[in-house]
């Protein structure tokens, strides 16, 4: 639905609209409507660019938890066009990204860096090398660099810290990423194809249910489809056991970075069993290849749900055994209290989302802002904790994994009562005569989806053969990497690890 006064076209969560509804105003229009509804409370969800023609097509993603809808304005430009990160530093990431990809400056940006090093779409413009870039100096008496990566120790994926120190206290946090940029967005654009679905799955590895959910919905938003009662809630468990099995691993290796190995050691444990029971519903322990467009390929029948539910009892009596130990210790405690801390002022200004956001105590969750699939029919309660601290963000882990099990427990309550009482048509459900999803042309969609650390948006539209005329994606962790920066702030570097874990970004999700 398109709002005349406000020159926004408003969708809610999968919800679609033809392309040419999409408002596309001056540029002078555009600023004036983004900034408006900034101030207004509204919350970047995506910018970005599109090439149209010569020119390109600047899109703005608005989401407004409040009344449930999101907001997509555009306007075309050819260089430039004012800054939106001065006012609203949210903006910050998507604007270097803009400029980085299309050499659309944003007019009065402080900074202007690469964040992926990636190679331009158009032949002979500037491909910068790989992990060569300015970083902020200070200069004193007993100020000095500490660099940290791109190479870690361990199995770990590369990223570069550059840290300026006065003595041991950190004044700056500097994040160079982009070591691995593999061109994602580029490769679904003019799809979908046998490789989609692949890309999709390993866009981030640790949150391969989230993202396929969130692309499978755009798809099925696309092609005017809906999956079955079943494959939503096959799904919402899938997401869950994701959620868990991430929120878990978390909070063990936070023991460990603070030397407590009884709630490490546990943790270890029990987030391998937490995916295992992902393997039981589908056969694989990270849920590739169950969630697939127009449903899910495989079924939870009520033995199975017996099954999962026994194993979730156990896990839960080992949680509620490992993990009380870490936050009743106060030697543990002592070492996260009042550390890495992100106000609440502070996470809404740069845009924070999922847990990391939570801990600051915003009430953001796009499973209670958005709702999507099962979660149209449930009561969902936000979870925050206030202090925004490294305590805080792992008390929103501990009491998110709780609420995990219990959403579980009943969705695989209602799978098996309807199991037993009426057949849903399971799997797969509303594809052709040919077996494929057909998307429909000229129409545009945005999915979001509540990933364990947080907000997932897809944007995409189809051309006139129903193609996907631009892919999008913000992983939670283009959010959030700022907020790590933001939280050593005057920290002793020390506690570096440990902030680092309470935010538990992803190298590969920023780097598409």
């Amino acid at each position: 639905m398109t709002n005349p006064a406000r020159n926004l076209a408003f969708i809610r969560n999968t919800g679609a609209i033809p392309f040419a509804d999409v408002p596309v105003v001056s540029l002078g229009e555009w600023i004036g409507v983004v900034t408006g509804e900034l101030t207004a409370g509204l919350a970047i969800s995506a910018l970005f660019a599109a090439e149209a023609g010569q020119r390109h097509q600047l899109f703005a993603v608005l989401s407004n938890p409040e009344t449930h809808e999101i907001g997509i304005v555009s306007t075309m430009v050819t260089g430039s066009y004012p800054t939106l990160t001065t006012e609203f530093p949210a903006a910050h990431w998507f604007e270097r990204e803009i400029f980085e990809q299309h050499r659309i400056e944003p007019e009065g940006h402080p900074w202007l860096k690469p964040i992926r090093f990636q190679k331009p779409a158009v032949e002979g413009r500037y491909v910068p090398t790989v992990g060569v870039t300015d970083f902020f100096s200070m200069t004193g008496d007993e100020v000095h660099e500490v660099g940290v990566g791109p190479v870690h120790a361990g199995v770990i994926e590369p990223g570069h810290f550059r840290f300026s120190c006065h003595g041991e206290t950190v004044y700056h946090l500097e994040i160079s990423l982009g070591y691995q940029h593999r061109g994602i967005e580029r490769a679904l654009t003019g799809g979908p194809d046998a490789r989609t679905i692949h890309y999709v799955e390993t866009a981030a590895g640790d949150t391969s249910i989230g993202h396929t959910r969130t692309y499978c919905r755009a798809v099925e938003s696309l092609a005017g489809i809906e999956p079955s009662h079943h494959a939503r809630a096959v799904r919402a468990v899938a997401i869950e056991l994701e959620r868990m099995a991430n929120h878990c691993g978390d909070l063990g290796a936070l023991a460990g970075d603070v030397g407590f190995l009884p709630t490490q050691n546990y943790c270890s444990r029990i987030r391998g069993d937490i995916l295992n029971m992902t393997a039981l519903v589908c056969g694989n322990r990270f849920g590739r290849n169950l969630v697939v467009p127009g449903g899910v390929r495989h079924v939870i029948e009520a033995s199975r749900c017996k099954m999962l539910l026994e194993r979730l009892n156990d896990i839960e009596r080992d949680l509620q055994t490992s993990v009380p130990l870490m936050f009743d210790t106060p030697s543990v405690m002592t070492r996260m209290d009042g550390i890495g801390i992100v106000t609440a002022e502070l996470a809404r200004r740069i845009g924070l989302v999922g847990p990391a956001a939570r801990a600051s105590g915003l009430n953001r969750d796009v499973r209670a802002d958005f709702p999507y699939g099962a979660w149209d029919d449930l009561q969902f309660k936000v979870l925050t904790c206030g202090s925004g601290d490294c305590a805080a963000r792992a008390k929103v882990r501990w009491m998110e994994l709780q609420q995990s099990m219990e959403l579980i427990r009943f969705l695989l309550a209602e799978i098996e009562h309807k199991s037993t009482t009426q057949s849903d048509g399971g799997n797969i459900n509303g594809r052709g005569e040919d077996g494929q999803v057909h998307m429909r042309p000229d129409v545009m969609t945005v999915s979001m989806t509540e990933g364990w650390r947080g907000e997932i948006c897809h944007v995409t539209a189809t051309d006139a053969d129903g193609r996907f005329r631009f892919y999008k994606i913000v992983d939670p962790s283009f959010h959030n990497w700022f907020g790590l920066a933001m939280a050593l702030r005057n920290q002793q570097i020390s506690d570096f690890p440990l902030c680092n874990k309470s935010f538990n970004l992803s190298y590969c999700g920023h780097d598409l």
